[in-house]
Order: structure tokens, then sequence, then C-alpha cells
């Protein structure tokens, strides 16, 4: 008999090292939520057929770069941009939105009529400052213009002049303390002094990526040429500028990342944490070195054939190994156990195995057949994530029976495992005795499920995938960034459109509607009451004429001499200022204090005027390109503009935004319901986050219907009496109600990944109480089952199961976080249902006489 057995570990070896040669070539990772959802749903439908219309939209990469200055932000870009799409055979394309010339050019046409108003108020205020300092480009030009200021007591209630002192003792201040940063011109005569938040004045590269599929991060190559190209050229911290990626190919590439480091870590803590309890349940270390082999060759097996089958895992059917780990080793450890049962009444090890498989493969072949059902139950499901999962773990049930029928009892031969040693029994009758408490226990927990039921309805599912993600991670963050912003949010919404009629109808319809803000489509750029703003545009066009009239490259630039007694002069018309009070005379004091503090060596001075006026040259030059506009028709727009929202067929794009944005998932829901109301093929991150989170409830309504159908059916079948049946469900039950009930006290909700609670509830559930139904059935009285190997089996097993999911808990990673929470709760509740509520209900059912007892078939 050795001799076959060791032949068995020589075969189960072999199969094992090709397995995981095979899957280490093979197996690929897919991160995309959307493919987790069937293509032939219509929200996907439609997500695919939008792609495929306008492909420029589509895995995109957004490079977020923010810096001190409006014109730092698009001199970053600008560079950035112009280097990957010459140098790059990593991207694809290179798109800046805000650098597109055509809206430069009609940047004033574009405008809303009262903002074009308003800026022109501000630039006939500024037009004497711009013309002096026009003129004469240096501190000499800022000098009279101060000076010119000081004399016209009108200005002393000024907000543009002391915004301009403001900004002028940032900047002196700048330089004192060694930090980069220029005065902005084009954002003081636009106003905008807050553009990009906290982080200052931002821009937005979008690049389409080149992909590499042949690589488990396929934009790995894109994403490093992105920030190797952003080094280089100097767009970092140290010289003010921000640059971070957002996007999905980005978001993607930040998941896989941290999955790989959370999954190494709480995978080297949930193997010791078992290996542990494997010792302290089995108390034999051959026996856990055979338990744990036999475990993991078979999770080997079960990736091979994931490989074979499906080619990738998916952020939900990734969990597969954590499935069979738990419910795996319950095999294992309910094998070993009642080996060591029965070789405790003598013989060689052919004997107790024997008695073993007697005893226990029953138990152990319709605990897979039942499990597997469960996990078999999602793939007709639309729920592709999980119907992946399902089909792995069905299959996985079936390698680990066979695993722990073949290779399990053939280590235990060769290895010297415990023959004759006492048997390890649960001591559960020591604690409870079930004969006179279990009515008590019985009432307590139907109290306890019936607070649970009505609980039912406060239970809230997040389909949000971004919550999934870790907060902290770059391409998260600033796409939570983008999302607060109405104008860069990536929560919007497109329509198709088929005829320019339509487009009409449906932005019309649209706009109606309480959750909509606006709606872009093509015809957004061709302004609107041109000859209006013509008008306006005239009138700035003569004031600021002789701001025009001077070339500000071709002044001459100040000697040393010439700028140490231009800044004296400045910094006498900076005290005349203080003395004309209000907004000016305070930011006056202000600068003569920070100018008093700066150093007036020639170099100091030199840099102290490039740093003030080295971006003026810029800002009059936007100023004449947009004070050139000339009358736009939708002939006029240009082909990079318009292939983003006219495909080549004529399929016209609209794109909506939220009212006063997306700020939870109620708003999400209520913003894309409203829209499909109007639309119903519009697509979109809330139209898909929203109509995937119902494909996902209706899923499991689905699949646990059929699973428990499967599951009562397989159970009748082979238990063949009612009571039995009702018995075996009896964890499930209770336990699915208790962790319904944590879940809503502690306010965790039900999310894309922890949902997987559910087939593991119904595979360890079935298996607790298939074990227990069955061994009562096989002993005379409840105490002899309390006290046989199957109540420390059975808790072993759940206890190895927590150890690995309480590691998922403690990985850093927020989905497989909020994963291991639930299923550490629900597994919880599944050994308390197991051990203490099941034991008193069978008490009650089955009197301790044999007479009462069903035997076993």
């Amino acid at each position: 008999m050795e001799q076959r057995a060791w032949s068995v570990v020589l075969v189960s070896l072999v199969l094992t090292v090709a397995s995981a040669f095979y899957t280490a070539a093979n197996l690929g990772i897919n991160t995309s939520t959307n493919d987790m959802i069937s293509p032939d749903v219509p929200f996907r439908v439609n997500n695919i057929a939008f792609n495929e219309a306008f492909p420029e939209t589509k895995n995109v990469i957004a490079v977020v770069i923010n810096a001190r200055s409006s014109e730092q932000a698009d001199e970053a870009a600008e560079q950035l941009a112009d280097r990957l799409a010459a140098s790059s055979d990593q991207v694809r394309d290179v798109y800046i939105p805000a650098a597109e010339p055509y809206l430069q050019q009609n940047a004033f046409l574009l405008m809303p009529e009262d903002d074009l108003s308003d800026l022109a108020d501000r630039l006939a205020s500024a037009a004497p400052i711009l013309g002096l300092v026009s003129e004469q480009p240096n501190l000499k030009g800022l000098a009279d213009m101060l000076d010119s200021a000081a004399d016209n007591e009108d200005l002393s209630g000024a907000e543009e002049l002391a915004i301009l002192l403001d900004k002028m003792a940032a900047i002196a201040t700048a330089q004192i303390n060694g930090v980069p940063g220029n005065l902005s011109w084009q954002d003081l005569l636009s106003g905008d002094l807050e553009s990009g938040g906290a982080l200052g004045p931002q821009r937005i590269v979008l690049v389409q990526p080149v992909f590499d599929y042949s690589k488990l991060k396929p934009a790995q190559k894109a994403i490093g040429e992105i920030r190797d190209t952003a080094a280089k050229l100097g767009l970092t911290a140290e010289n003010g500028i921000s640059v971070r990626l957002t996007g999905q190919p980005a978001i993607d590439q930040d998941e896989l990342d941290r999955v790989e480091s959370a999954g190494i870590r709480s995978g080297v803590l949930s193997f010791v944490l078992i290996f542990v309890l494997l010792i302290l349940g089995l108390r034999s270390f051959p026996m856990v070195l055979a338990t744990a082999s036999a475990l993991l060759m078979g999770l080997v097996w079960t990736a091979a054939f994931a490989t074979l089958a499906i080619g990738h895992l998916n952020l939900i059917s990734v969990a597969f190994a954590v499935l069979f780990i738990g419910l795996g080793v319950d095999f294992g450890i309910h094998l070993c156990l009642r080996f060591r049962e029965e070789a405790a009444k003598g013989g060689d090890v052919s004997g107790p195995l024997k008695q073993t498989f007697i005893g226990i493969g029953g138990a152990l072949v319709l605990t897979t057949v039942s499990a597997a059902a469960g996990f078999f139950s999602f793939l007709p499901t639309d729920y592709l994530g999980l119907a992946e999962l399902g089909l792995i773990s069905g299959v996985g049930m079936f390698v680990s029976l066979v695993s722990s029928l073949t290779t399990l009892p053939a280590l235990l031969t060769v290895l010297p495992a415990v023959r004759s040693a006492k048997p390890l029994g649960g001591g559960a009758a020591n604690i409870i005795n079930f004969d006179t408490q279990g009515r008590t226990i019985l009432t307590v927990a139907g109290i306890a499920a019936l607070v649970s039921v009505f609980s039912l309805p406060f239970v809230r599912f997040d389909s949000n995938p971004i919550n999934l993600r870790n907060k902290t991670d770059e391409s998260v963050a600033t796409f939570l960034d983008l999302a607060k912003d109405p104008n860069t949010t990536p929560y919007t919404i497109n329509v198709m459109a088929d005829t320019e009629e339509e487009e009409r109808t449906l932005k019309a319809a649209l706009k109606e509607l309480g959750t909509v803000d606006r709606v872009v489509g093509l015809d957004s750029f061709v302004p609107k009451n041109q000859e209006d703003k013509f008008y306006v545009i005239d009138e700035m066009g003569f004031f600021l004429g002789p701001v025009f009239n001077q070339d500000p490259a071709t002044a001459a630039p100040l000697t040393d001499s010439e700028r140490l007694a231009a800044f004296g002069d400045l910094k006498s018309a900076v005290g005349k200022l203080v003395a004309l009070g209000g907004e000016v005379g305070a930011a006056s004091a202000r600068l003569v204090e920070t100018l008093g503090r700066l150093n007036e060596g020639p170099a100091s001075l030199a840099a102290f005027e490039t740093r003030l006026l080295i971006y003026f040259p810029r800002a009059i030059e936007r100023l004449k390109t947009a004070l050139g506009a000339q009358e736009v028709t939708a002939d006029d727009l240009p082909s990079r503009l318009t292939e983003r929202w006219m495909s080549e067929d004529g399929t016209r794009r609209i794109e909506i935004f939220a009212a006063g944005g997306i700020t939870d998932n109620d708003d999400l829901q209520a913003f894309a319901d409203d829209v499909l109301g109007v639309a119903p093929t519009a697509t979109g991150s809330p139209v898909t986050i929203s109509e995937a989170g119902k494909a996902v409830t209706g899923a499991f309504q689905e699949a646990s219907l059929l699973a428990f159908g499967l599951i009562i059916f397989i159970l009748l079948l082979v238990l063949r009496r009612l009571v039995d049946m009702m018995l075996v469900l009896v964890p499930i039950v209770f336990a699915g109600l208790f962790t319904v009930l944590t879940a809503v006290a502690l306010g965790l909700p039900f999310n894309l990944a922890n949902i997987i609670v559910l087939p593991l509830l119904l595979g360890l559930g079935v298996s607790s109480g298939v074990h227990f139904v069955i061994r009562r059935r096989q002993v005379s009285a409840e105490g002899d089952l309390l006290v046989s190997s199957t109540p420390r089996a059975v808790m072993f097993s759940a206890l190895t199961t927590i150890a690995s999911f309480g590691s998922l808990a403690l990985s850093g990673h927020q989905g497989m976080t909020s994963m291991g929470q639930l299923l550490t709760i629900a597994i919880g509740y599944t050994l308390l249902s197991t051990i203490v509520i099941l034991p008193a209900l069978m008490a009650t059912v089955w009197p301790s006489s044999a007479e009462n007892v069903p035997q076993s078939t």
C-alpha cells in the first residue's frame, strides 16, 4: 500500500509543478470593473457602442498638472505634450483641451455675455496700468505705474490694484525664501485667482497610451514614459509644479500594484495563522504538513483550471484562492481528525483510513456537490465577475475533494502520522448542556433573527468601484479632486444623436431636468450672440489699443544701476500708496515691509524683475489673440475638436453635467435615472455605476434562489428527510441574518468585492451543517456527537477561514479590507450557528435516545 501511496504523491507533485508553470506563463488579471458585467446587458451595449463611435474618449490617462500660475501650468502642459507626441512610442495620442488654438482665438466669443462684460470692465480699469508696463516691461515701468496710481486718489479702493500689490509681496517673499514663483498676469487680468484650488492653476493633458496586453500591467510602459518625461523636463515639486496621473489605465495600474503588495502581505499572514491553527487543531506536525501540502497542490491545480478555462482573474475571482483555502482546508481537517479518531482504535494505517472514508466520505461528497451547486448558480447571471468566480470555485470544490481523497491519504500513509493516539474531541458537551439549555438558546437566537429581519430594508449596496480603491493612491486621489470641480468632474453622461435635429431635441429635453447643470455638444463651440459680443470686444480693443501698440519684447533692458534706481522708485511709489489707506493702503504696507527685506544686489534685483514680468508679454499676446476673433460658423470648427464630438458616420456626442455635482451615490443614481428617462441609450460613469448596481443585485437575487433550490434538492435527494435538510440549512440562515444585522449596525455596505460573502456562506454553512447532521445520525446521543472529532473539525475549519479572511481585513487595500471585515463577521456567525444553535435545535428535534435518531444510509 505504501508503494501505491508514493506513486500518488509523485504524480501529484508532477501535476503540481506542471500546473504552476502553465499558470505563471498564461494567467492574467483583468482589473476592469466594466468587464465584470455581461456585454449583452443594455448599459454595456450602449457603452461599447459609444466607445466604438468615439475611440478618443476610451482608455485615456488624464495627466493633471498644477502650477503656481496659469502661465507656468500652460507651459508645463505644452512641453509635456510636445515631448510625448514627438518622441514616445508608448503614446497613441496627446491632447490638451485648454490649448486648442480655436478655443484661445475665440475665448471672448465663447464666454457668457455677463462674464464678458465683467472682464471688459476689469480690463478697462487696468488699461492705464497695462499701458505703462507695456511701454517699459521692467522695474521702471512698474514704479511709474504705481506712482501714477498713487497720484490718483480714485484708485484708493481699487480691488485689482490691491490684489496686484499683494501678489508682488508674495513674489518678493518667495524670492527671499528661495521658493519658485512668478507673477501671473493672466490670472490678474482674468480675475481667475483661485484656479485649480489649493494646488494652484490646473491644466489637463489627455494621453491615450499604447497597451501591451502581453504584460500583467498593459499600461505600465506608457505610464512610466509619462513620469520619466515629466521629470526630465523639470516638471517637479522643486520647481513648483505637480504632475499627477489618473484615468482608468492609471487607476488600474495603481490597483494592481496595491493588490500585489496587499495580496503578498495578507497571504503570508494568512499562511502563518492557518499553519498555527492547524497545529493547534490537529496536534500533529506530520498531519499539518500533509494537509497543507494537499491543500497547496489543489490550489495550484485549480489555478491551472482557471487559466485554461478563462485565462484571467478579475477583481472578484481573484478571491478564489481564499475561498479554496477556506473550504478546502475544511476537507483536510475533517479527514485528519476523523482519521485520528479511528487510528486511536488500533491497527495499521490502512484500517483507520478505510474507516475514515466510510465514516466521512459521504459527508465530503455531499458537501462538495452542495457547495459547488451554490457556486455554479452564478453562471447564468449577467454578473460575469462572480460567474467566473463561481466557475473556478465550483470546480475547485471537486479538485479539493479529489486532493483530499487521494493526495492527502497518500501523504498520511508515507509520513509518520499519528496512528494510535487519543482522539481529539470537541468538548462542547462540557460547556453547554443542550438538553436543558437548548430551548433558551433557540429563544435568544430566534429573537436575534427576528431583529435581523427588520434590518433588511436598511442594507446598503455601494456599486461605485472608486470606493473599493485606496483614496491615498495618486490616481484615485486625483480622480476625487477632479470630481469636486463641476468643470473637470469625470461623473458626466454621454448621449449619442444620429442627426443635428435629434441633438437639438435631446439637449432641450435634458436641460429641463432638475439634476442637469449644463449640456454640451458640438454646437456649444459655435459662439452664440456674436453680434452683441463683438460690440463689447470692439470696445475692449479701443481702450486696450495703446497697450498693443507697444511690443514688450523690443524694450531695452535696464542696466544694473538703472534697475537699482528703479527699485528705489518702486519702494517710494509703494510708500505713497500706503498713505491712501483702504485695501490699497493695507496691501502697500505689506509690500513695503517685504521689499525692505529683499536683497538689493544686481543679481537679486534682476531675478526679482524677471519674476514679476516674465509672463507679462505672454498675457498681452493672449489678449491680442482673443481680441482678434472673427465671426465663426460650424464650418470653422477644427477637425481636432470636431472628431471628439462627431464621429465619422455623423453621430453626434452630447455630454451632460450634473447640477450641484456628485457628492454621493444617491446623487449619482438620481442623475443617471433622470438622464436615462430622456435618453435610454445614455452612457458614462454615472450610468455604468448605477446600472451595474442593479445588475449585480439582480444577479444575486437570481443566483440565491437558484442556489438554494439546487442545494435543497440535493440535500433532500441524499438525506431523504425534510427535517435533516432544514437542519443543514440552519447555519446558513442564522449566519446570513446576523451578518446583515451587524453590517447595518456598523455601517458596512455590501459592494462589488465583499458580496462574495453569499457563496462562501453557502459553501461553509452547508459543509458544517452536513457534517453535524450526518455525524448525529451515526452516533447514539447528542453528547456523543459533541465529544467526537466533528465539532472540533467544524470549529477549526471555521477558524482557519476566519484567519484567511481576517488577514484581508489588515491588507491595507480598500476592497480587500471590506471583504475581510464582512466575511470575518459572516464566518464567525457561521461557526456560532453551527456549534451552538444547530446542536440546540438537534437536541429539540432528536431527543438523546438512539431510537429517535434516523440512521445514516
